[in-house]
């Protein structure tokens, strides 16, 4: 590679700097300050873990879209492509003898490869949080109540979120004989909102009329609690019902916060991740095609590692909601000022001095000896290109200027 090609990222990647990393520090600090609130402790993870933490038998993402490497032992490695596995291990091997509730919070990047240019980034940043060892519909409440409230705190007000429940489809297929390569492809017209597909894939196969009807409704399952009462009446499926019974109960917890007018019912909702067990929930608003935020609970999967837990979480990807954020004109307020202390070699114990006193009064504060060629002027306008928002020049005689570049 040439010197010129080394200043690119590969595809999928990219750098953030200047003061759109100021304002997604603000907002990822904004977010993780409500997730303290909650309860919830900091857990670290490794960026790199074996691969059969997060193979598709625990019902992550599949190998393909996994970036793999050896290491000395020839063990393959995989940069996580997804944070809950790494915390259900955790959880399993630090836990053990925990018997109650759990709650652990992350700041942390995916890594999944993209077959061929998508636009998607390949590094997604995620906040997340996860409660073990509470099965109640209030811990389901609870975490999309968090959510709700992230997503205010980050500055967004206008925005809803999706809930439905895995039970509600595979209570549904178990009335079929889909192969899973077909239920599969059905899956994948499902989230497409592909009916006609759907239709024409049911059309001649041995299940009940009632199943068969609900199945290819799905897509148009959506709306308040009114959606939940209709699909009761269009099945018997006792699996489907008892999720719909689930869901009323957490609309019940959520009114009673008074965050009704949050939520809305997706009832043909289907996740990416086949280790959700219960419900699912992703968070939309305007200026971003994808979910901000998707969650969900996922009983089994801690078992995996070696401890029977029931769990739920949800992780709030941060590149989109900053997408959002910028395409909705939302200000994100920084701390900008700023000082900058100019000063000449022979005033320096001054200048140390000047900088450790606004530095124990909180205030920013960058040193700059100042060369005698290079005219004042040009400091200012160092300043305004570089967040500064005062100067303070300690001119030859020992004398301090101020000049306030937020008014010029």
């Amino acid at each position: 590679m040439n010197q010129k090609s080394l200043l690119f990222t590969p595809e999928g990647v990219r750098d953030i700097y200047g003061e759109d990393c100021e304002k997604r520090a603000k907002v990822q600090q904004d977010i993780h300050s409500i997730m303290k609130l909650y309860g919830f402790k900091d857990i670290q993870t490794p960026t790199f873990e074996f691969f059969d933490i997060f193979n598709r038998e625990r019902g992550t993402v599949k190998s393909a879209e996994m970036f793999k490497f050896f290491d000395q032992y020839n063990n393959t490695l995989v940069l996580r492509p997804d944070m809950t596995p790494s915390i259900a291990r955790c959880v399993a091997k630090y836990y053990e003898k925990e018997d109650m509730q759990i709650r652990l919070c992350y700041t942390g990047s995916t890594f999944t490869r993209l077959s061929g240019y998508q636009g998607k980034l390949s590094e997604v940043t995620q906040l997340g949080a996860e409660m073990m060892n509470d099965a109640s519909s209030d811990a389901d409440g609870e975490m999309i109540a968090m959510t709700i409230e992230c997503l205010q705190k980050s500055g967004l007000k206008e925005f809803k979120v999706d809930i439905g429940h895995a039970d509600i489809f595979r209570g549904l297929i178990e009335e079929t004989d889909l192969t899973e390569e077909e239920i599969e492809k059905l899956k994948t017209y499902l989230n497409n909102k592909n009916i006609f597909a759907v239709e024409d894939m049911l059309e001649n196969r041995s299940m009940p009329s009632e199943c068969k009807n609900l199945l290819v409704k799905m897509p148009d399952l959506f709306g308040g609690i009114e959606t939940i009462t209709y699909v009761k009446e269009l099945t018997t499926n006792q699996r489907a019902l008892d999720a719909l019974d689930r869901l009323e109960k957490i609309y019940q917890i959520l009114a009673s916060s008074g965050l009704e007018n949050h939520i809305t019912f997706d009832l043909g909702m289907l996740s990416h991740y086949e280790y959700y067990t219960g419900v699912i929930f992703k968070a939309y608003t305007y200026g971003t095609g994808d979910a901000i935020v998707t969650g969900g609970r996922y009983d089994d999967l801690v078992e995996q590692f070696g401890k029977k837990t029931p769990a739920i979480g949800f992780a709030l990807l941060l590149d989109q909601l900053m997408a959002a954020l910028y395409s909705q004109e939302i200000d994100i307020t920084v701390d900008e000022k700023d000082y900058l202390i100019l000063y000449r070699s022979a005033n320096r114990k001054k200048a140390l001095e000047l900088a450790q006193s606004l530095r124990w009064q909180k205030k920013s504060t960058r040193l700059m000896r100042k060369d005698a060629d290079t005219p004042l002027n040009e400091y200012r306008e160092y300043g305004r290109r570089n967040e500064v928002a005062v100067i303070l020049y300690i001119d030859d005689t020992g004398e301090t200027t101020e000049f306030d570049l937020t008014q010029e």
